[in-house]
């Protein structure tokens, strides 16, 4: 083995789990994530519109996820139209919706449900591909420049790669480069995502309302003893009394992933690639183009989750209509990416333990948890043919329903002061021995 590929090597390992020590003496365990790239589908017009859109971006980040947005943050769907063969082509079928439910999505709560859902996938699809996004997140991974020069900074940083092994070597002459583009590709930027969310914010009394009649309808025409008829009658207007109050928030996510392998990785290094030495000649000027135009690059649809949760004006006396919608959005958002990862193992975080014993690590409620929930625990394992890092399971670890974390999001009143009690534990407790160590990866598999 060459001192290079050695180093190379080396570096990977090395870089793949390292400790840094924080002001509090606490361990900041790294290690090397997926991205994401977060976008909102713009609606018609709901109640509190402006005040949920501006909830949804200025929610927290996932913070399992290193940031990869780009600069467009929302689109108009209105835009884009799907066809009955794009339809048909892609295997999708026009939902149908019964009477009774059809009436109560018109009629009552504004398109909660949206009988034309089905066609969202082939709909983002298109808005993609019209606006070259799968080209732009390989860009931003490399760094691209006006002039179309790109280089490997961002891979080396998320990567956790020694930055002097990045300084003694340049990715456009040397083998050892194109070796990390294609070592660090396949876990980095082949773990690339894009989540595109639809959001509603509606008003629950025209709902409750719709339900209660319906009750009330069913109650004076099948029931005909006065006494139980007038009991089912109250029980419904008492029904409505709960329920009118406040607002739910309705969420349907659609996740993608960006398509990335070798042949991929090869065609755009040999034929795409734009460096500092090249810049500027005709040869340069081409590849440019090619990369701008190219449909090399592609976004993959791997499904969608919904999460709805109510917003309730309760609490008014201790929060305002800001807050609770703050609370109720940014939680809303929780759930539906915990959906996501728990219903798609390509979409599944890897987390470290954050000690060893106890077995600690810093994911809780937010991210679903609810106790009992089994992880698998995987060290990092090199090839030493090819350089390339994988996971090997060393065992099985269960989540102790006594010492969850409650880390779900958490609102401040006027005066900055927290609003709910801070949590008397930070980390989440699991059981399963004591042969594992703080910067092992986690990663949950029920």
């Amino acid at each position: 083995m060459s001192l290079r590929k050695l180093l190379f090597t080396m570096s990977l390992i090395t870089g793949l789990v390292s400790y840094a020590q924080s002001d509090n003496d606490l361990q900041d365990i790294k290690y090397r994530r997926s991205s994401l790239y977060t976008i909102l589908l713009e609606s018609d017009a709901f109640p509190k519109k402006d005040k949920v859109i501006n909830a949804y971006n200025n929610a927290p980040f996932p913070d399992k996820y290193d940031n990869h947005n780009l600069s467009e943050k929302s689109f108009d769907p209105k835009k884009y139209t799907v066809t009955k063969e794009e339809r048909e082509s892609s295997g999708q079928k026009q939902s149908k919706l019964g009477g009774f439910t059809k009436g109560l999505v018109s009629e009552a709560t504004g398109g909660i449900v949206d009988s034309t859902e089905v066609d969202m996938p082939i709909l983002i699809g298109k808005y993609f591909e019209q606006n070259k996004t799968a080209n732009k997140l390989v860009g931003k991974w490399f760094d691209r420049q006006v002039d179309g020069t790109f280089d490997i900074d961002l891979i080396g940083k998320r990567g956790l790669i020694n930055a002097s092994f990045l300084d003694m070597k340049t990715a456009e002459a040397s083998n050892e480069g194109k070796a990390l583009i294609l070592t660090a590709g396949e876990e980095l930027i082949n773990n690339t995502f894009v989540v595109v969310s639809k959001m509603k914010f509606v008003e629950n009394e025209p709902l409750a309302r719709a339900i209660r009649d319906a009750a009330i309808q069913t109650a004076a025409s099948n029931i005909s003893v006065e006494f139980l008829r007038t009991k089912a009658i109250n029980l419904a207007n008492k029904g409505y009394d709960i329920a009118k109050e406040g607002y739910s928030v309705w969420t349907t996510s659609y996740l993608f992933k960006l398509k990335w392998d070798e042949s991929i990785s090869n065609t755009f290094y040999s034929d795409l690639w734009v460096d500092k030495t090249t810049v500027g000649s005709s040869s340069s000027d081409e590849r440019k183009l090619n990369f701008d135009n190219s449909d090399l690059f592609q976004l993959e649809y791997i499904g969608s989750e919904k999460s709805s949760n109510l917003v309730t004006f309760s609490l008014k006396e201790k929060r305002t209509e800001d807050q609770i919608i703050d609370l109720s959005v940014t939680r809303n958002i929780d759930n539906v990416y915990a959906k996501l990862q728990k219903k798609y193992d390509v979409f599944k975080t890897k987390v470290p333990l954050f000690s060893g014993n106890p077995l600690t690590a810093k994911i809780g409620m937010k991210e679903g948890l609810e106790g009992g929930e089994k992880f698998e625990v995987l060290e990092a394992i090199m090839d030493q043919k090819t350089g390339k890092i994988d996971y090997k399971k060393k065992g099985t670890i269960k989540v102790d329903k006594k010492l969850i974390w409650d880390n779900r999001y958490v609102d401040v009143q006027v005066d900055g002061s927290e609003i709910e009690d801070k949590p008397a534990i930070d980390v989440t407790t699991f059981e399963g021995g004591d042969k594992f160590y703080s910067g092992m990866l986690i990663r949950q598999i029920n």
